[in-house]
């Protein structure tokens, strides 16, 4: 997730897509809602097991949040939801945290890092997670939400901006399918050193924040922190259309313009341009303008 900014003409910017302040809409708590499986999640992680209580837990987090940066993922509660658990190769991913010794798993543009620790609370070592956000105020809140301290939770929060190259550099993709020594995740300061080294990357409604041109520039920054092991995996879910290009996007009430890919032109950027054609797998589906993809190593 990208951080957002004030401009003196009174608009607010994620990523790319710029919002008016003024029609910004104010919290509604009324949009407040959890899935079973959701609510189970928090009250095993955050160790409240009434519901009135967590309510109210996550209703004082969410409008500090709000109040840092007033994102619709705020506003409407979608921080809230287990993405990465629903996507197709989930258990792909928890397997290789299984098997696949040091395999580390990046949930990037996290904002409290929810998938990160869904995927360690079903087996994926914690202490190979790293949530990363540009909003260091957000990973900070994380531990306010689940109640736990950088002592007490063994995974890797770590701010940075994916497009400033000191943060996270473009690598060439990696071929070396040995495995590497294990880093220190709790070190980090950016994802540089990282490069061929991570087994599975999450991009969750992110992708689509950025113009054409900062989608390849991203893919391509990730392509070069995915390891060549076979089963290596990139995924996401994001706005998509049955053809590449702009699209009308309702958000927090206002119509804004994304650029999106269709299924088949998502594939080929990845199959042929990010990386060498036929070295990975990419599956896509569109449904309700909303795109899961992913990209694995062969």
């Amino acid at each position: 997730m990208e951080d957002a900014a004030v401009h003196d003409d009174s608009t607010t910017l994620l990523a790319d897509v710029a919002f008016q302040t003024a029609s910004i809409p104010a919290v509604d708590t009324s949009l407040y809602s959890l899935s079973s499986e959701e609510a189970a999640f928090f009250k095993a992680q955050i160790g409240i097991g009434d519901d009135e209580d967590l309510k109210r837990h996550i209703l004082e987090v969410q409008a500090k949040a709000y109040k840092i940066a007033p994102y619709p993922c705020i506003h409407g509660f979608v921080f809230l939801r287990l993405n990465i658990s629903s996507y197709s190769v989930y258990e792909h991913i928890l397997k290789l945290g299984r098997e696949r010794p040091d395999a580390v798993l990046l949930d990037l543009g996290c904002c409290f890092g929810v998938d990160a620790r869904k995927a360690a609370a079903d087996g994926f070592p914690t202490k190979n997670t790293i949530a990363s956000d540009i909003s260091n105020e957000f990973l900070q809140l994380s531990h306010e939400l689940f109640k736990t301290t950088p002592t007490s939770y063994p995974g890797c929060l770590l701010p940075g901006d994916v497009f400033d190259p000191e943060f996270l550099s473009i690598a060439a993709r990696p071929n070396d399918v040995s495995s590497a020594p294990a880093i220190d995740l709790s070190s980090l300061k950016s994802l540089n050193p990282l490069h061929g080294r991570i087994s599975a990357i999450n991009a969750t409604r992110l992708f689509h924040l950025f113009t054409e041109d900062k989608q390849v520039h991203l893919a391509r920054a990730l392509a070069g922190l995915l390891s060549a092991q076979s089963g290596s995996v990139i995924c996401g879910y994001q706005v998509g259309t049955l053809e590449k290009g702009m699209v009308t996007a309702n958000i927090s009430g206002s119509a804004h313009q994304l650029f999106a890919y269709s299924p088949k032109t998502w594939s080929s950027l990845w199959d042929g341009e990010v990386f060498e054609k036929g070295s990975i797998k990419v599956e896509t589906g569109v449904q309700l303008l909303m795109m899961e993809w992913s990209v694995v190593r062969l």
